[in-house]
Parts: C-alpha cells; sequence; structure tokens
C-alpha cells in the first residue's frame, strides 16, 4: 500500500480535502457501546458535557481561532453515518460476538447527527458545553477534542513553509519508528491504538496505526478508533469510561445509592454485554473505595483498567484484591492506558510478566508526539491535557474524584461531598501531562 505524503497535504490542507470530522465512527468505539446502554435504559436523561484544559498555562482562546472551530463544530454538526457504515456495524463481529448493536438502536444512529453546542471565550480559555439527552451529548466528546486538537496542530504548523514540514514529520516518523523497535524486541505485549481524543491529526493517528500494524504485526491488537479500524481491518476496541458512574452518582437520591451507583453501572452493563467486555474501571471515585465496598461478583468479571493510578501501584492493588477474593491473577486481564509511553510500557510488562495478562491503550504519545520536531522552537506541537467531561446530569453536578486528585472535575463543594462519601485513602497527587 502507499502511505500518505502528510506533510504536502497539510501544506494543501482545504475543507473539502480535510474536514478534521469525516465520519461519526471517527470515535472511540467504548462510545457507541456506551451509547447503546444509555439509548436503551436512559433515554429520559439530559447532561451537559464541559471542555477543561488542564494545561491552564495554554491559552487555548488565543491559539486556536474561534471563526475555524465554529466551522469545524457547525460541519461535525452535518456528518451521519453512511450505509456502508451502518452495514458493518451491523454485520461485523466485535469482541468474538456477532450482531452486538441491537437493530433498533442502529436505526436510530443511522438517522442521529450531533446536537447544537454553546462556545463563548473566558480568560483565555474556551468554555464550550453540550446540552441535551444523554445519549446526544456524549456523542460530542471525542469529536469535540479531536478538533480542537488538530486546530491547534494546524495553527501551529502553518508557519512553517513545505520544507520545514517535510523536516517536522520526518523527525516525528523516525521518533515513532524507534518506538516500534523498541516494542518489536517484545512480541508477547499487545498494544492498542486509544490516542484518538488527543492526536495531532486524524491523517497522524492513520499513519501511526499502519505503521503499527507494519512494524510490530500480531502485537498490535486493534484501535479504539471505529473509522480506523473499518477502514484497516483492525479490531474495534473498547469498553466503557468514567461518564457512566459520574452520570450514574448523580442522580444518586441517597448516600446508599451514591456508594452503590460504579455498581449499578455494572450490572447494567452485564445486560447487555458479557465475555471479554466485562472490564471494570475502578477510579472514578477512588480505586480504594470501589474495591472496599465491590460485591464478589465483581471479582468474576474479565479485568480491570486502572486508568489513574501509576500502573505498576494500581495493578499491584487490583491483583491482591483478586487473591484475597479467591481469584487466580494469571487468569485476569489487566488493561493499561494512561498517559502511556514506551518506557512505562516496558516497565510494566517487565514487571508483571507471567502474574497476569496485560493488554496496553497507547494514547496521546503514540498519536501526538512532536515535541521539538519542528526545525524552529514552536511550543504549541507539545499535546496538552484536554477532556469533555459530563457536567451535569438531569441539573444535578456531576463528579469525577479519580485516583489522581489533580484529575477530579466537578463543583468544588460536590467533590468534598463525594470524598465525604468514598474516603480519600489512597489518592496521590501527580502532575497531570495528558
Amino acid at each position: 500500500m502507499t502511505t500518505t505524503d502528510i506533510a504536502r497535504r497539510v501544506y494543501d490542507h482545504t475543507w473539502k480535502l480535510d474536514p478534521i470530522v469525516r465520519s461519526l465512527l471517527d470515535t472511540d468505539f467504548y462510545k457507541l457501546l456506551m451509547l447503546q446502554m444509555i439509548w436503551s435504559r436512559y433515554p429520559d436523561v439530559r447532561t451537559t458535557f464541559s471542555l477543561i484544559n488542564r494545561t491552564t498555562s495554554v491559552r487555548l482562546a488565543e491559539e486556536v481561532d474561534e471563526a475555524e472551530l465554529r466551522a469545524q463544530l457547525d460541519y461535525a454538526r452535518t456528518v451521519r453515518l453512511s450505509k456502508k457504515e451502518t452495514i458493518w456495524l451491523a454485520g461485523n463481529s466485535f469482541y468474538g460476538r456477532k450482531q452486538i448493536f441491537m437493530p433498533e438502536f442502529l436505526d436510530w444512529l443511522s438517522a442521529f447527527q450531533l446536537p447544537e453546542y454553546e462556545l463563548r471565550k473566558e480568560e483565555g480559555q474556551y468554555q464550550l458545553d453540550f446540552h441535551g439527552s444523554w445519549a446526544e451529548t456524549s456523542m460530542w466528546e471525542i469529536p469535540a477534542l479531536a478538533i480542537i486538537n488538530e486546530l491547534r496542530s494546524r495553527a501551529a504548523l502553518r508557519e512553517l513553509g513545505p520544507f520545514s514540514l517535510d523536516v517536522t514529520y520526518a523527525r516525528a516518523k523516525a521518533r515513532m519508528w524507534d518506538k516500534v523497535e523498541r516494542l518489536k524486541a517484545f512480541p508477547e505485549i499487545r498494544i492498542s491504538d486509544f490516542g484518538t481524543r488527543r492526536r495531532h491529526s486524524f491523517l497522524w493517528q492513520r499513519w501511526c496505526v499502519e505503521a503499527l500494524k507494519e512494524g510490530i504485526g500480531e502485537a498490535f491488537t486493534g484501535t479504539s478508533n471505529v473509522l480506523l479500524a473499518m477502514d484497516t481491518d483492525l479490531e474495534a476496541l473498547g469498553t466503557n469510561a468514567h461518564e457512566l458512574p459520574m452520570v450514574m452518582a448523580a442522580l444518586a437520591d441517597t448516600e446508599k445509592e451514591l456508594r452503590a451507583a460504579p455498581y449499578k453501572v455494572l450490572q447494567d452493563w452485564n445486560t447487555l454485554y458479557g465475555g471479554n467486555l466485562l472490564i471494570v474501571l475502578p477510579d472514578a471515585f477512588g480505586t480504594a473505595a470501589f474495591l472496599r465496598d465491590a460485591p464478589d461478583w465483581v471479582a468474576d468479571w474479565t479485568g480491570f483498567r486502572p486508568d489513574s493510578a501509576p500502573p505498576i501501584e494500581g495493578g499491584e492493588r487490583i491483583i491482591e484484591w483478586w487473591k484475597a477474593h479467591g481469584r487466580d491473577p494469571k487468569e485476569k486481564l489487566l488493561i493499561f492506558s494512561d498517559g502511556l509511553d514506551v518506557d512505562t510500557i516496558l516497565k510494566t510488562y517487565r514487571h508483571f510478566e507471567g502474574r497476569v495478562r496485560m493488554a496496553f491503550g497507547w494514547g496521546t504519545n503514540l498519536t501526538n508526539d512532536f515535541e521539538d520536531c519542528a526545525p524552529l522552537p514552536n511550543d504549541r506541537l507539545k499535546a496538552i491535557s484536554l477532556v469533555c467531561k459530563v457536567s451535569e446530569a438531569n441539573g444535578r453536578p456531576a463528579v469525577k474524584l479519580s485516583d489522581n486528585p489533580n484529575k477530579a472535575t466537578g463543583d468544588r463543594q460536590e467533590i468534598e461531598r463525594y470524598i465525604k462519601v468514598f474516603g480519600g485513602e489512597e489518592r496521590v497527587k501527580k502532575p497531570v501531562l495528558v
């Protein structure tokens, strides 16, 4: 196959050639899995999703042009599933299961378009909010993040001429291939692409996916990006995310219901999915609290994705919990996905090798590692920590505590209330880089 000349394509960017969101499938697979559950079980819940720039030193509204941002957001609202995409979702196998999506859900999704948005500037940052039904607003998270990150990249690259662009992408490709060579030495490692939301660009993510597919072969297990999975004949990977327990907790009327919210999510999930899709995300309100109160049946699930604790410490904590519940960790799966680079992947793999099954969801450091690649200094090519989180559910504030307090989101008073309910043990502050 031939690869895209990305530098030339970037230099010739036009709307017709490269809109940032070109398909509703240009999203993470777990969005579609969660969406089916939300659509079928919680059609009347109203939510707000809000943009949060955790890299506060970067003033996004001064780096990304508002007119360009509105144009890309408006264009994304016109995109609908194609007939080919709907047929692929209906007929493809995911996690070994045929027809994972209900026909009624696909009928609804085939007519779906992204809802309206609210955008304004506040002290050098963008306040971007999406209001509506949970099923509608949830679908904005990934495209909104991809749009802003790519617009920031495009603005930084606009200063470069064609030769400087060539050099920039040549250096980025060489850096990426060095990572591939290091991973190739460990053929038993299982790597997947989780890099959509903070990617440098769609074209670059596709290049990275194709490079991994050629470079590490069967060790590359797939991508969370549904469109790239379809186009490159890879597995679409992903299970669930923090928005589920965040919304369930916001809807809780009593402290007892609040404590039970993370497990209510798992029960709902198990009504639709099973097998390898039974992966626990334990850190929405702190992993220590989740493990302390978890019913025994949680230990029968396939595995855990420790997302905000350091991977080795988080993995050890879960392994000890499995042992305490009489389960053999060698039969379980740990999926690591928080801020991974090659050094972290290899260190974690060596630490747990032979003790538990592992998989690594590689995100920002895979698809947006351009720092110091340009011939001239350009801080705007350095990735930032940008998220889009549910901020309200049925008019109530939504909260995420996380194992890292620097990743907590929500109203300050509500955060304090949640800490009183769930406890604050084993939550350790560490820098949030991506």
